[in-house]
């Protein structure tokens, strides 16, 4: 099964003041603020939610296709990805614009100064996928994931058109969107991807009930933060899967991310909905203990038993069998 994952691809620059930036600031200079902080260390962290989908995806031995804009400076996040199994054969290189890059300070209290510079990722709205499905012999599925609005529109318009089933997953751009562009967004989907808080978000502003909305689309897929993920088709009854137990909780980000990189290998491997939202749960689990998006590893052995600790061998024997 060829999936392809459109979405956004971008660099995380985050760095660490000791002190607190309310101390900084003087209440009668606020219209003329200029500062200057001297951070105490710097991480450059890989991200964008199709690449950290494809990275998932890709460790699980299912070949993901990324599809996205990226700077000239994409080399060498375009050497990481292929080397952990992703196709970046159909990112679309800008000729004048850097890859998207979050640049963010965080104070001793917590507090955020940051930055989002969109940079290529606008230049998703140029990609055809009729030359990405013609490059690999056809498309079977396209995850339709937060990006450039534009693009994430003619994605979805294209997928309609030529007949390719695609999942509808708005994530961090459903902020921005208006409820005629969601109902675009979402009709006709194969599966639609949303948190709980997304979810309430989604009805409120297309006005469409959730009734209305399971008519619309094939599968409705919610994550439910710790207490898993529920899959929800019209006429029938709902399928709950839990998450394994953590370790230790180091980091949130890219958990959401994680889970659809479970999710759709599973969908890829052919094993059933309940199967595939256990891989995605079991990934999303080992990416909340590390910090970072794509800082974890997959040992299979490690990978099987925790599995086979929280679904059980029947579960595991299955997924066994496919996983590299």
């Amino acid at each position: 099964m060829r999936i392809a994952v459109t979405g956004s691809i971008a660099t995380d620059h985050l760095m660490t003041f000791p002190g607190r930036f309310a101390d900084q600031l003087v209440a009668d200079q606020l219209h003329t603020v200029s500062l200057s902080f001297l951070v105490d260390n710097l991480d450059v962290r890989r991200g964008g939610v199709a690449a950290n989908i494809c990275f998932g995806m890709g460790l699980l031995g299912t070949r993901p296709i990324l599809v996205g804009a990226a700077g000239s400076d994409f080399d060498e996040y375009r050497a990481w990805l292929d080397r952990h199994g992703v196709d970046t054969g159909s990112v679309r290189i800008s000729e004048v614009l850097h890859t998207a890059r979050f640049v963010c300070t965080t104070d001793a209290d917590h507090n955020q100064i940051g930055s989002f510079y969109t940079g290529a990722m606008s230049e998703a709205r140029l990609i055809e996928l009729k030359a990405v499905a013609d490059r690999v012999g056809g498309l079977d599925l396209v995850s339709i994931g937060a990006d450039d609005p534009e693009g994430m529109l003619r994605h979805t318009e294209e997928c309609r058109t030529r007949g390719i089933p695609f999942a509808a997953d708005f994530s961090q751009q459903i902020a921005r969107m208006d409820g005629d562009e969601i109902r675009i967004l979402l009709e006709g989907a194969t599966y639609l991807f949303s948190n709980e808080y997304e979810k309430g978000l989604i009805e409120s502003k297309t006005g469409w009930t959730d009734e209305e909305i399971l008519g619309k689309v094939g599968h409705r897929v919610t994550t439910l933060g710790a207490r898993g993920v529920r899959i929800e088709r019209a006429g029938e009854e709902p399928i709950e899967v839990g998450c394994p137990e953590e370790n230790v909780k180091a980091d949130p980000t890219g958990v959401g991310d994680a889970f659809r990189a479970g999710f759709l290998s599973g969908l890829a491997w052919g094993v059933g909905l309940e199967r595939a939202a256990q891989v995605g749960c079991m990934l999303a689990t080992l990416v909340i203990e590390t910090v970072g998006t794509q800082e974890y590893t997959l040992h299979r052995t490690h990978f099987m038993d925790r599995f086979t600790k929280a679904y059980g061998h029947e579960a595991a024997a299955e997924v066994r069998t496919h996983l590299a």
